[in-house]
């Protein structure tokens, strides 16, 4: 009887407090495979970006392979403070292995990236999202577009927007290639050996633009975001720098034959490519361990 009496009670409780709806927030998934959650565009839609690049001014003096038996038929286009290319999405996996990215998962890994972590480490392909520029070659260097390690990207696949930076350097005639975190915010198969996609994924890198540390991928999609938004606006004015001590800054570089005095920026908010030289030395620069010589790219 006193189970029953406690029971009845306890209803008869429950039927007198208010109805107030549940503070708690329903429990979101977690990122596929341990990657970064998909982007759908955030504030800046996949076809506003794409309406942009529909027109190609090349800035290579030719085009790319998407894989060592393909034809050569992507050039490197620029356009209102990017460059941008049309390809495939071969899968990065190299860098620091881990689970998914490792010699036994990947017949090609690489044990390096052309551009390290903030404290020396080689950057890892599962979890930071990356894209691979070509080497230098006399198709095209990347360098005198303002293009380098750190450089802010989007990469727009299908209605997705995935925010990455530059972050390592594949051969010379071949392009279409991005890590295994970047393939699985686009929704893309992140399997080095065999996944990837075959077309339809625009490479947009906002030229003069800097993420420090490179690792720092909230600072990348900050960034990203802010220049997307720009970009679509129409209004060219790139050359930022984010770090962790705050949002992006315009870059303080003088542009040539600007007004503007030395050490503060440029009426136009770009940068001078000349005031970046390839032989400078930084601690992002490439180091040669790990450009893709054997291709870095799936069939």
């Amino acid at each position: 009887m006193r189970a029953q009496s406690l029971t009845l009670a306890v209803a008869g409780l429950a039927l007198m407090a208010p109805a107030f709806p549940s503070s708690a927030a329903s429990p979101t998934a977690p990122p596929p495979l341990g990657g970064p959650a998909p982007r759908h565009g955030g504030a800046v839609s996949a076809a506003d970006l794409l309406a942009r690049v529909r027109d190609c001014t090349p800035v290579s003096q030719g085009r790319y392979r998407t894989d060592h038996d393909t034809p050569a038929t992507v050039p490197v286009c620029a356009t209102g403070g990017v460059v941008f290319w049309k390809a495939d999405l071969d899968i990065d996996c190299d860098g620091r292995p881990g689970r998914h990215c490792n010699a036994r998962t990947d017949p090609l890994f690489a044990p390096g990236t052309a551009f390290q972590q903030s404290d020396g480490r080689d950057l890892s392909a599962e979890t930071l999202p990356y894209v691979v520029v070509p080497a230098p070659s006399d198709i095209w260097d990347h360098r005198r577009d303002g293009v380098h390690g750190g450089s802010v990207a989007a990469v727009v696949y299908g209605d997705r927007v995935q925010y990455a930076v530059v972050g390592d350097v594949g051969p010379d005639d071949i392009i279409g290639e991005a890590s295994y975190a970047t393939a699985v915010g686009l929704g893309i198969r992140p399997d080095p050996h065999g996944g990837g996609t075959p077309s339809g994924v625009t490479y947009i890198v906002f030229r003069d633009s800097e993420v420090k540390p490179i690792e720092d991928h909230a600072a990348a999609v900050a960034t990203g975001e802010r220049l997307a938004r720009l970009f679509v606006r129409g209004d060219t004015a790139n050359g930022a720098t984010a770090t962790p001590d705050g949002p992006a800054a315009p870059a303080a570089t003088t542009t040539a034959g600007s007004d503007d005095p030395p050490g503060e920026a440029a009426s136009d908010g770009t940068t001078d490519p000349a005031e970046e030289s390839a032989d400078a030395p930084s601690d992002e620069e490439p180091d040669g361990q790990g450009a893709d010589t054997e291709g870095g790219q799936e069939e």
